[in-house]
């Protein structure tokens, strides 16, 4: 890990260790910090905070890709385009992900589409069961 070398180049940013009691001593006898880069930017959980799991994101939000990193965005709700996966997987290629549906919702293709003979549109929607 680097380290700057002067403690007072220590950024804002950098946190004592969860669950002690005071910092822990480092090598050299100076406090033993972590630094959170994510933390930056937002706080934990909020629409647009940088996440790595959905887990990490606030209740109706979820955990998904925007360009290369991935952000809290909210969970699609009935109406909504969604995406249907064909193939397992076939998600990963996606750089701008969407959420999944909402509880007591599915992405199914839209049903104005269903009776079209039009094979070109396959629009899905968040709908209910």
């Amino acid at each position: 890990m680097c380290a700057p070398s002067e403690p007072e180049q220590l950024h804002a940013a950098e946190t004592e260790e969860p669950g002690s009691e005071g910092p822990a001593p480092g090598p050299e006898g100076q406090p033993k910090r972590t630094t959170s880069l994510w933390r930056l930017h937002h706080a934990k959980g909020q629409e647009s905070s940088i996440c790595l799991r959905s887990s990490d994101c606030a209740v109706g939000l979820c955990c998904a890709r925007h360009f290369w990193s991935k952000i809290c965005k909210p969970v699609l709700k009935e109406g909504q385009v969604c995406t249907k996966h064909r193939r397992k997987g076939s998600h990963g290629l996606e750089i701008f992900q969407r959420c999944y549906c909402g509880d007591g919702l599915s992405c199914r293709l839209q049903r104005d589409h269903i009776t079209s003979n039009s094979s070109s549109s396959r629009l899905h929607t968040c709908q209910r069961h």
